[in-house]
């Protein structure tokens, strides 16, 4: 015989207690004694309690589930990111769902809203990197609880997100401090405005160090290997080639270490290598990639909690939260070549390159806070977990 279904009323004879309190107990809602809730959590548990979806979303109460809309599952920053905000959402003893939106970026933000936020989620987090400023707009002007992660483009609605420009100044600087004159530089695409944050830095560094920006060294990417590859071989088999490259992200870093070795060159012996992101990857291949690492789990986590706010309708002005990035510095960047002399020594001012070994644990990496001007006033890196700068939003 089929077993009945387990509801409120069954938990509540067994605790005996009303049907309310134990509907608040499991949602959370009104006042209920802690040896009483847990009581009830317990029941519930011991039976195999599953709670009416539909009944909720009839009812419109909280379903305590928190949605990602993501449009680029290949993204191996956005994976680290899904993976941040699944641990943060188990801490909160909620429950997350990916709506996948590849191939529909047309309609797919619009859609998505429509069929999750209508009782299946409490709210979004978007990690939405193609995003059409149409969609922006129309997100802006429905109020729905969402938060954008990792966004940089103008945009009213809420944003957490990792540092960029700083960031990537201090990387071109390391690389000035090696002796190195003219850098390449990799753009990525343009769709959250990140690689225009990243060229905007390492363009200040280099006018901060009296040298003027030539176009004919930046060229253009989409954060994807292959396009890294491509416009890495163009800049290293132009006239005057660079001594140094930098990639706006760690994937097109691995095809500029493709080009080199392909043009023949050694690594970092002729040519330097610095990337963007520090996915797990950097720290694995040869030689392990010098990077900017972003704080992901602690982008996540705060992106977690300023969506709540949204939930619950305890936040004001919207917010804009932002974690400062860390230059980690491996074995793909060396001195120039023929200036040995010139520039800053690794091992100066206490930044010491880490070796393969360590490099193949972030945890054993050195880092450099990369808001310092100069690595001589290098700031302690921020803690993963640590706060982010908490801004009130402004168009």
């Amino acid at each position: 015989m089929k077993t009945p279904p387990v509801t409120l009323i069954t938990i509540a004879e067994q605790a005996g207690v009303s049907v309310m309190t134990v509907s608040r107990a499991l949602n959370d809602e009104g006042s209920v004694a802690a040896k009483t809730r847990e009581k009830v959590r317990r029941i519930a548990a011991e039976l195999g309690y599953s709670p009416n979806l539909s009944a909720k979303m009839m009812k419109g109460s909280r379903t305590n589930v928190i949605g990602i809309l993501v449009n680029d599952l290949q993204s191996a920053v956005i994976n680290e990111i899904i993976g941040a905000v699944s641990s943060a959402v188990r801490k909160l003893e909620m429950d997350l769902v990916i709506y996948n939106s590849i191939g529909d970026s047309d309609n797919a933000p619009s859609r998505g809203l429509g069929s999750m936020l209508q009782g299946l989620c409490d709210g979004l987090l978007l990690i939405l990197p193609r995003i059409s400023d149409t969609h922006l707009r129309q997100l802006e002007q429905r109020g729905l609880p969402v938060v954008l992660v990792n966004y940089w483009r103008p945009t009213d609605l809420p944003v957490v997100r990792g540092g960029n420009s700083d960031a990537a100044a201090a990387a071109t600087r390391h690389l000035l401090q090696l002796g190195h004159r003219r850098i390449g530089f990799i753009a990525g695409s343009a769709f959250t405005g990140q690689s225009q944050e990243r060229q905007h830095g390492y363009e200040s560094a280099l006018r901060g160090a009296g040298i003027e920006v030539d176009p004919k060294l930046i060229a253009a990417g989409d954060f994807g290997r292959r396009s890294g590859y491509e416009a890495a071989s163009a800049l290293l088999t132009a006239e005057d080639a660079p001594t140094a490259i930098f990639a706006a992200n760690d994937e097109m870093a691995f095809g500029a270490i493709d080009a080199v070795r392909a043009c023949g060159l050694q690594m970092p012996q002729d040519v330097s290598v610095v990337g963007f992101d520090d996915i797990p990857a950097a720290a694995h291949v040869h030689p392990a990639l010098t990077t900017v690492r972003q704080p992901l789990a602690a982008i996540s986590e705060a992106a977690v909690r300023e969506l709540l706010v949204r939930i619950t309708g305890a936040g004001g002005e919207r917010q804009r939260v932002e974690f400062p990035s860390e230059l980690v510095l491996r074995d793909s960047t060396a001195k120039a070549p023929g200036r040995a002399g010139s520039g800053a020594a690794p091992g100066r001012a206490g930044v010491t390159p880490v070796s393969r070994r360590a490099a193949a644990s972030k945890t054993a990496s050195r880092t450099v806070a990369a808001t310092v001007t100069t690595a001589t006033t290098a700031k302690p890196p921020v803690a993963a977990g640590a706060a982010g700068k908490r801004t009130p939003k402004k168009a």
